[in-house]
């Protein structure tokens, strides 16, 4: 990987995490585009997996610096115990099933799919579940808590976004949208957390001398940095759109991402 390499992967990342849109999906695009024609080893090939794994610890970061009121409130350990209840599937499913998910994710007609699969329901969306009046984690149940974490199972599958899933199931047991979106951030942490620790684990284990090398180590560092920072603002952001707009025009773009991704596969420049 080079610096650029370090750059833009970090900003799609910080931009795409939470968004409805898939990380996934959008990796594989720039990527594509990135190294398109590059001849690049296998240690190369695996650091640059690595990488987009482990970037994920600075987008988490932004979502507890950003509600640390509420993360850091201990008098209202209710939200941990709903957390705990609507992450176990997840944990459990990724568990038994942590091998066919790498496999999936190295199919682009899997991400393709998923996305565009994914962007026919935001379309719609807000018709199926707008009736909504859950605003608040103390009027959550832990009954829609899990069943939002069994949502959140969905999203196992490459391009389907862990936050569009968590979304769509926050709006079905009747959230608001912008509280579903918010509970999504909440649970996203001890999520990719979780995933991310299994990840540089298994990484440690069989390909220790990546996390020797010190222009590795310089990547990983500035790449948690940009991730914190751009995915900080993208979540004020998003918050702040979904309090006037639907989440129609996320549809569309995940609708036009699968179609450059066929087109991709079609020119050869995605295999």
């Amino acid at each position: 990987m080079t610096w650029l390499d370090t750059i833009i992967l970090s900003i799609v990342e910080g931009i795409t995490e939470f968004l409805p849109i898939s990380s996934t999906g959008h990796m594989i695009l720039v990527d594509a585009i990135m190294n398109h024609g590059k001849a690049r080893t296998a240690d190369e090939v695996e650091f640059a997996k690595l990488f987009e794994v482990c970037i994920q610890l600075g987008a988490i970061l932004s979502v507890v610096v950003l509600y640390w009121q509420k993360f850091f409130d201990f008098k209202r350990l209710d939200l941990y115990f709903k957390l705990i209840v609507a992450v176990f599937p997840a944990l459990l499913f990724g568990k038994l099933f942590s091998e066919k998910i790498d496999e999936l994710l190295e199919s682009p007609t899997t991400v393709a799919v998923a996305l565009l699969v994914g962007g026919i329901v935001l379309l719609f969306v807000d018709k199926l579940f707008g009736k909504s009046g859950v605003d608040h984690e103390q009027n959550l149940s832990y009954k829609r808590s899990f069943m939002i974490g069994l949502w959140q199972v969905v999203a196992m599958i490459p391009g389907t976004s862990r936050s569009a899933a968590t979304i769509i199931g926050g709006m079905q047991q009747g959230l608001t949208r912008r509280f579903a979106a918010e509970f999504s951030f909440f649970l996203a942490v001890p999520t990719m957390m979780a995933a991310t620790g299994y990840k540089l684990l298994k990484a440690t284990q069989e390909h220790p001398e990546m996390l020797k090398n010190k222009d590795n180590l310089a990547m990983l560092g500035v790449g948690n940095v940009i991730a914190f920072i751009v995915a900080f603002i993208t979540i004020k952001t998003f918050i702040q759109f979904l309090q006037k707009n639907s989440l129609r025009a996320f549809g569309v773009y995940r609708i036009l991402a699968a179609v450059a991704i066929f087109a991709l596969m079609f020119m050869g420049r995605i295999g």
